[in-house]
């Protein structure tokens, strides 16, 4: 059964081959590619204020929502390229964040 990640990856793949582009997405090349992408969604951030960064106009936020899709596009492609399933590899960080950041306990006041 295809997911939705599955199904992604392989509109990538075939619009890529169409383009010819398969031999410039090197795991360098998207590696490159996706850190231009995530310096163009900061972009959108420099010079404003956290409120102003959680309130962002409707326009805005289509071009954030724009540069987050590059963004993902990118590493969804470098992942594929490294046979790198990004779901597993998501959660395994999540344990072991859990695991290097464990909740502090309770006070006994609180």
């Amino acid at each position: 059964m295809d997911t939705g990640l599955e199904q992604l990856n392989q509109a990538l793949r075939e619009f890529a081959k169409a383009r010819d582009w398969e031999p410039f997405h090197s795991p360098k090349n998207l590696a490159s590619a996706l850190s231009v992408e995530a310096a163009e969604l900061l972009e959108h951030f420099q010079w404003l204020t956290e409120a102003q960064s959680r309130s962002l106009s409707p326009e805005k936020r289509a071009e954030v929502g724009t540069e987050i899709a590059d963004v993902f596009l990118y590493l969804l492609q470098l992942a594929d390229k490294l046979g790198i399933d990004l779901v597993e590899a998501a959660k395994s960080k999540m344990v072991q964040n859990a695991i290097k950041y464990p909740v502090p306990p309770q006070s006994p006041l609180a």
